[in-house]
């Protein structure tokens, strides 16, 4: 693999245990990586810094990737959330979430394997929130004609290297006839285009979601908006066994950061207990993206090796306690490390 310059963030709670475990399996799967470390959220408040440092913005543009463990936001008050930062300052407008089944993991479906492209930088999530009068409040969802295209090409182009065979768009256009019909009508504008021979189909959301529990293997690629796709990735992850099985992307035209896409849960940070399997998953996103864009075939080959280790380790029935395991962070780490490929 060529060497790469990668920003490291371990985040807050179990994020640095995380982190570490990634790194571990990373280095003795051969990857030849620098890491920058830095800081964001309530790491960063507690070093005297801003949630989201313009130093760590700043080495992301620079280095162009970053692997990023889990931040805590807040709630109903206090500061932003810190990923919805580096994905509007950063213009990562594509979050990337494959699903699929894993050996070892049995929920009550079989053969899951989806992928949700979710808008990233619009929608309700544009923070554009006042308080009309006392006691009344209102946010505004935007959308634009330069996002909804963006994001469409964006999908249909992945669809196109990954294969896939046809993109769903989840919508509620017939009750949000011009946010949402502006987003389906730039999905349609660009299906009959530019990529006619990708299998397209609409529905609106709620019904999509039903079909979508009743018989998940009906889909292949959904393409949502800001909102609708952060709740639709996050009951996609329920299908195959929650979020510590999940990996997830933010992709921009130059910058990139993987994630994990989980909570920082304080309530087990610094207990060895953690499942790292979310940020290694999203790591080895990281590794064919790498691959693609700079052409390294070697970075690709690592990331095949990695998921097989992980996929054997999990078919061994080496898991951690929230997969019904017994085994914690570290151990988990090494049984993949065990398993890695020759």
């Amino acid at each position: 693999m060529q060497p790469c310059s990668i920003v490291l963030i371990p985040g807050d709670g179990i994020g640095p245990e995380v982190t570490t475990a990634t790194q571990r399996i990373l280095a003795a799967a051969g990857t030849n990586i620098e890491w920058i470390p830095h800081q964001a959220g309530l790491a960063a408040l507690a070093a005297g810094d801003d949630v989201m440092p313009t130093s760590t913005l700043e080495a992301i543009a620079q280095h162009g990737l970053a692997l990023k463990g889990p931040c805590t936001t807040p709630v109903g008050k206090g500061f932003s959330s810190v990923n919805v930062q580096l994905r509007k300052r950063l213009n990562l407008y594509a979050a990337v979430r494959p699903v699929r089944s894993l050996p070892g993991v049995h929920t009550r479906y079989e053969n899951v394997d989806l992928v949700i492209i979710r808008e990233n930088t619009e929608g309700l999530y544009s923070g554009v929130e006042n308080e009309v009068t006392p006691g009344v409040v209102m946010s505004m969802k935007v959308a634009s004609e330069s996002s909804c295209t963006r994001i469409a090409r964006w999908a249909f182009r992945y669809a196109t290297h990954r294969q896939r065979r046809k993109i769903t768009v989840l919508h509620k256009a017939n009750i949000m006839k011009l946010t949402d019909g502006l987003f389906i009508r730039c999905a349609q504008d660009i299906h009959n285009k530019e990529y006619p021979n990708i299998d397209y189909q609409e529905l609106i959301i709620d019904a999509g979601c039903m079909r979508l529990v009743q018989d998940p293997s009906k889909f292949d690629m959904l393409l949502l908006e800001n909102l609708y796709g952060d709740v639709v990735s996050d009951l996609c992850a329920g299908l195959i066994g929650g979020l510590g099985v999940v990996p997830g992307a933010n992709i921009g035209d130059e910058h990139a950061v993987f994630e994990a896409v989980h909570g920082s849960a304080p309530d087990i940070a610094g207990k060895n207990i953690a499942n790292p399997l979310a940020l290694l998953m999203s790591a080895v996103m990281m590794l064919n993206y790498i691959a693609d864009q700079r052409g390294d075939a070697d970075a690709g080959a690592i990331a095949t090796r990695i998921r097989t280790a992980y996929d054997q380790a999990l078919a061994d029935q080496c898991k951690t306690g929230d997969l019904g395991g017994d085994l914690g962070t570290d151990a988990f780490a090494t049984a993949v490390i065990e398993r890695l490929p020759a």
